[in-house]
């Protein structure tokens, strides 16, 4: 199967475009993206006050200061920081673990303390490639011996470390199981490191050219997975902007591997979402569905949709929107499945489906789903209890950073067969029709469900996140080991003197505020010696439910 090849071109109003961009997003860099975000920026600057609670570190906000400086000072504040104008009001907003603390995803990224260095914890094994804004590694995790990716970016070559440091921050936020997940961010005065997991399995062309028997079913499969993940970005008013096969990957080598999307180095996060319904509608959105539809086409007819009799003419094709439908592959394609493309390959967006409705089509919802192979889980679920947030957390850090993918893997896919609507979280509704799926009885299943929303939604969302459902789901399979808790408890003893303080553990979950009743309620629990620290074994202690 090929694709485009990266070539830059002047156009009929003698802008320079590249021709892959071009066919994969046709409104890159269109007037009315521009002036959406023209627009967006006068509704910031317009408010004098603003307060942003997500955003945790700035890195370098000071010119006065040196880059090394600026990034110690931002670290050592612990708070959130949001600047605007001279003579703007200037407010701060500190993260608080207590009983009404909502857990956020972000928390479960590690942030290494000033005087950490990079490969002090990480081992380079080689080059991956060049990823945006900086080279990617593959890196080999000193503690646990975990492979994970690496980007890593010299600073003096980053235009914009403001943009750079929005991809990390939009990553952190996601927390979905076809989206790559961010473990932990590292900086000094030369170089940025954005370390996520690492997806083994290459990329998705490359994937689909080794598989003998591949074919529709299996596109639909593929792609289902792609717009679960897009759509969650888009319930969240972040739009990805750069999806191509190259941005996709299979987590691992097994041939039921999950698929993750990856390079968020072209997205925006809109902060306030209404402009885009006032100002330009949904098309600022709809740029993720024709690349969406570009890739579906890719798959099935194994080449891109549109080809001219020179580069100038593919380009021009692609901004009319003209299909090569004339190719005895596309005539031999599922009806269903041309509907579908033809419903996202649109050149107005006012007219292009939503990437709801596309996960919504007949094709992707007729494909088999996998049946849940352990249904003790489900029932066995009901039995979890976090006890409290700051233990929940713990656990969620350890599901996420430290157990082993393979551990995982099965429940991932429990995960997205209970997720029927595919938007990356879990409701009541869903939860009850797994619990019937298990031949619990209705009125049972129902308070089950009930107890399931109040026992793992600790972010108090209303429904189960991705990391809540694992995390339990771990705890309950008893897959969370000694070991595992054991690197937990070296990881959080940052200064590596035997015992883990209440600073220590809000440094690990990005600079966030333990408030003193909820340390004071792990400590009574166990703190043995009562010297208002936790030893390892205190700390196995906290975990105590948790087979030893």
């Amino acid at each position: 199967m090929g694709c485009c090849s990266c070539k830059l071109y002047t156009d009929d109003k003698g802008k320079i475009v590249n021709l892959k961009q071009a066919i994969m997003n046709p409104y890159y860099e269109s007037d009315e993206v521009q002036e959406g975000l023209e627009f967006e920026n006068q509704q910031l600057n317009a408010n004098s006050k603003i307060i942003i609670q997500d955003k945790e570190t700035s890195f370098i906000k000071s010119n006065s200061l040196s880059k090394e400086q600026g990034y110690s000072k931002d670290l050592e504040q612990q708070q959130v920081q949001t600047k605007h104008k001279e003579g703007d009001t200037v407010e701060f907003i500190k993260k608080t673990i207590s009983g009404t603390m909502k857990l956020t995803p972000e928390m479960l990224v590690r942030k290494q303390c000033i005087t950490e260095k990079f490969l002090a914890h990480y081992e380079i094994v080689k080059k991956l490639g060049q990823g945006g804004f900086g080279e990617v590694y593959l890196v080999k995790h000193l503690t646990t011996e975990h492979l994970r990716a690496a980007k890593v970016v010299l600073r003096k070559t980053v235009n914009c470390e403001e943009k750079l440091l929005e991809e990390t921050e939009i990553l952190r936020t996601l927390d979905h199981p076809n989206i790559v997940k961010v473990l932990e961010i590292f900086a000094d005065f030369k170089y940025y490191y954005i370390v996520t997991e690492y997806c083994q399995g290459g990329e998705l062309l490359e994937r689909i050219k080794t598989i003998t028997n591949y074919n529709e079913n299996l596109a639909a499969k593929y792609m289902r997975q792609v717009f679960s993940a897009i759509q969650y970005c888009h319930q969240k008013n972040i739009v990805h902007r750069d999806l191509k096969p190259e941005n996709i990957l299979f987590d691992s080598r097994d041939p039921d591997a999950n698929l993750k999307v990856i390079d968020f180095g072209a997205s925006e996060k809109m902060i306030d979402s209404s402009f885009l319904t006032k100002k330009i509608g949904t098309p600022y959105y709809k740029v993720d569905v024709w690349s969406c539809g570009v890739i579906l086409y890719i798959l099935l007819i194994g080449r891109p949709p549109f080809k001219g009799g020179s580069d100038i003419e593919t380009l021009r094709l692609a901004r009319q929107g003209k299909l090569n439908t004339n190719s005895e592959r596309w005539l031999r394609t599922n009806e269903q499945a041309k509907d579908l493309i033809m419903k996202m390959i649109v050149v107005d967006p006012k007219s292009r489906i939503s990437m709801q409705e596309a996960f919504n089509h007949p094709w992707i919802q007729n494909i088999q789903q996998n049946e849940i192979e352990d249904m003790n889980l489900i029932k066995n679920l009901s039995q979890f209890s976090a006890q409290n947030k700051l233990r929940a957390a713990i656990l969620q850090f350890i599901s996420v950073q430290l157990v082993n993918k393979e551990e995982s893997q099965k429940l991932f896919q429990t995960f997205k067969t209970l997720d029927q609507n595919g938007d990356g979280v879990l409701t009541k509704d869903e939860l009850m029709k797994g619990m019937l799926s298990a031949d619990i009885d209705h009125l049972k299943a129902e308070i089950m469900a009930d107890g399931l929303i109040q026992e793992l939604d600790v972010n108090e969302s209303g429904k189960v996140d991705f990391t809540e459902f694992i995390s339990a789901a771990l705890v309950q399979q008893q897959k969370i080991t000694v070991n595992n808790i054991k690197l937990a408890f070296r990881m959080f003893d940052l200064d590596g003197n035997g015992v883990i303080s209440k600073s220590e553990l809000e440094s690990i979950f990005g600079g966030i505020e333990i408030d003193n009743q909820a340390w004071e309620d792990i400590l009574q629990k166990c703190d043995f010696n009562q010297d208002g620290v936790l030893e390892e074994e205190e700390f196995l202690k906290l975990l105590e439910n948790i087979q030893l």
